[in-house]
């Protein structure tokens, strides 16, 4: 990924929280076949050594299972909040439109994992994170296991201990105080909620430029 030193960010904590709060991401591949890409829930884990460990699912029958058997390298990204920006919201106007973005992306070589009872697991931790907060009535480990098992052998969990991970937070960083405020002004009136989510991130990155 393309990152000027302006917009890296490669604090592992910030990663983790991105990768958590965007955590539906692309999983993407190379094959025979030329790229392949999948959209897919992950589960993060941090880990003592390493940037982490990414979990998802996906079904058997996606052509991409056989190349992640294959042992293909994996690509994992993560898309966060983004919005145009127009010079008319900056102090100087002698520039050009431009859009800011932040996303994540993390590249391991995964590993397959078929056994059931695995998988089940994978499944249980995935509806805990996604489907259990809302408060619904339905309940996943009240399904009989004869009625889950067969649809557990339609798919396989995938497991991606993380190699590397960056960031990519293009926030103005390289626009001055001011023309930063006017940009989040501009956002936060608009009200668009992918816009507003931006302004919110680059008061964060103001508020930690301050020195202490």
């Amino acid at each position: 990924m393309y990152t000027p030193k302006p917009y890296i960010e490669d604090d592992l904590a910030t990663l983790h929280a991105g990768i958590r709060a965007w955590s539906f991401g692309t999983l993407v591949t190379v094959g025979p076949h030329g790229a392949s890409a999948t959209h897919l829930p992950f589960l993060l884990d941090a880990q003592d050594a390493g940037p982490g460990l990414l979990t998802t699912h996906l079904s058997k029958k996606n052509p991409q299972y056989d190349e992640l058997r294959a042992g293909a390298e994996a690509l994992a990204i993560f898309q966060g909040p983004h919005a145009f920006v127009t010079p008319s919201w900056y102090v100087k106007q002698s520039t050009f439109p431009t859009w800011n973005y932040t996303a994540i992306h993390a590249r391991g070589t995964p590993r397959v994992i078929e056994e059931r009872m695995a998988i089940h697991a994978v499944l249980r931790r995935t509806v805990a994170l996604y489907d259990t907060p809302l408060g619904g009535n339905w309940n996943f480990d009240a399904m009989p296991f004869d009625f889950v098992a067969p649809r557990l052998d339609m798919i396989a969990a995938v497991e991606i201990p993380v190699r590397t991970l960056e960031g990519k937070f293009k926030l103005n960083q390289d626009r001055s105080e001011d023309d930063r405020k006017g940009v989040i002004a501009a956002l936060e009136r608009l009200g668009d909620p992918q816009g507003v989510a931006v302004a919110g991130l680059m008061r964060q990155q103001m508020a930690l430029a301050v020195p202490g």
